[in-house]
């Protein structure tokens, strides 16, 4: 009988034991989990460019290669240039909303202005400068 006693000794000091854990476990979640929270970031890093939308930075990307962008080209620019990390069916979308509304147009699988937009923007261009 002896082994059982020695048995259940042990089964109460290791439940007593882990109740301080827990207890101590407990104590320390709500001292931690304030600090956590102002440290969450956006995923993909893109918390640097904010203040630029993935669709405005998509028509400077096109607009810096007038000889046409592919949609390497284009995600190069916006990580080289802008600091933008962007995943590549985001920037389909994006394009293909460009797109559909006119403002871009994709020829041998490159991304172009359209001429009335290149036309535009060397009038702009020959105003100010």
């Amino acid at each position: 009988m002896a082994t059982l006693d020695e048995i259940g000794q042990e089964k109460q000091r290791i439940s007593e034991r882990l109740a301080r854990i827990d207890a101590e476990r407990t104590k320390l979640a709500p001292a931690a989990s304030p600090q956590r929270a102002p440290q969450r970031r956006a995923r993909g890093g893109q918390q640097a460019a904010a203040s630029v939308s993935l669709s405005d930075a998509t028509l400077q990307a096109v607009k810096a290669h007038p000889d046409g962008a592919s949609a390497n080209d284009i995600l190069n620019h916006l990580s080289r240039e802008l600091g933008m990390t962007v995943r590549p069916n985001h920037l389909g979308i994006a394009l293909q909303r460009h797109r559909r509304a006119g403002r871009l147009e994709n020829r041998d699988q490159r991304w172009y202005l359209p001429a009335s937009a290149q036309r535009e923007q060397s009038e702009h261009a020959a105003m100010t400068g």
